[in-house]
Parts: C-alpha cells; structure tokens; sequence
C-alpha cells in the first residue's frame, strides 16, 4: 500500500484500540461489552493487514501470538468464575459485587451515574472475553486472508 494508507493506518489504529478498550470498560453499564470490543479491536487488525500486508503481519504478531491472546482471555474468563469457588459460592457467582473497593461500590438507586466499578465480577469477565475475541477474529482474519497469498509463498511458510 502506498505511505498515505499506511500513514492513516499507523493514526487509526491506536483510536480503533482505544474505542474498543471503552466498549469493553463499559459494557456493564452501556450496551456493548467483551465481545463487541474484541470486534472492534479485531477491526483494527484487519485495517493493520489491508495497510501492511499479510506478510508482514504476520511477521509481526504471528498465529501463535493470536492463539495466546484467545488462551489467556479464557483463562481468565473461567478462573473469574472459578474463584467463587474458593469463597464456597457458586460458579460465576458476582463475589466482587457490593463488597467495596475496586469493582465492588454499591449500586446507587436510580440510573446509574457512570461508576465504573460496580459491575463486580463483569468488567472483569468483559476483559477476558474482549481479550479472547480479540485474538479470536483476528485469527480468523488472519487465516481467511492466507488464501490470498500465491501458492509458491504457502510452500515458504511452511503451510
């Protein structure tokens, strides 16, 4: 691509990241959430490898950082959930809630005034499926764009 695409490129990353870091913080108490902000993320991807290339992409991040990236999301999705277990409650229940501190300040009655941390356990289980989604579809945009590369560079790589 030409240095204006990749240049516009290297400027809407970071804000696409950005805005689908909000969408996942504020799922609890907006629409959106995990999965529409690991979309949004993927998107960013997908913008990355129309500007750069898919082989330079993949140079940079490669499948086995994006396999990593769904790992660690569901990792953290089912050990969020797993904790209750440890406090005798049970699976995915929302310890976290009403309990003070970081993620826990009781909800107001009313509309929510946009306090971040009174999801409890869901802003935390919305990063882990952000994370997961992310890696998820960037992965499946990774391999759909695969089919694209002439056959003599699959043979290189190794597919």
């Amino acid at each position: 691509m030409s240095k204006l695409v990749r240049f516009a490129a290297d400027i809407l990353y970071p804000v696409v990241l950005i805005f689908g870091l909000y969408i996942v913080a504020h799922g609890h108490i907006t629409p959106g959430g995990g999965f529409q902000g690991g979309a949004v993320i993927a998107t960013g991807v997908a913008l990355v490898i129309v500007a750069y290339g898919y082989r330079e992409v993949t140079q940079w991040i490669g499948k086995g950082g994006l396999m990593a990236r769904e790992v660690v999301g569901l990792l953290g999705f089912i050990g969020t959930a797993l904790v209750a277990f440890i406090f005798g409650m049970p699976f995915f229940y929302n310890y976290l809630a009403g309990q003070g501190g970081l993620f826990g300040v009781p909800v107001t009655y009313g509309p929510n005034p946009g306090e971040l941390n009174t999801g409890g356990t869901v802003p935390l289980m919305n990063f882990a499926v952000g994370i997961e989604v992310w890696g998820g579809l960037a992965l499946v945009i990774l391999y759909l764009l695969s089919g694209l590369v002439p056959h003599d560079d699959h043979e290189k790589e190794g597919s």
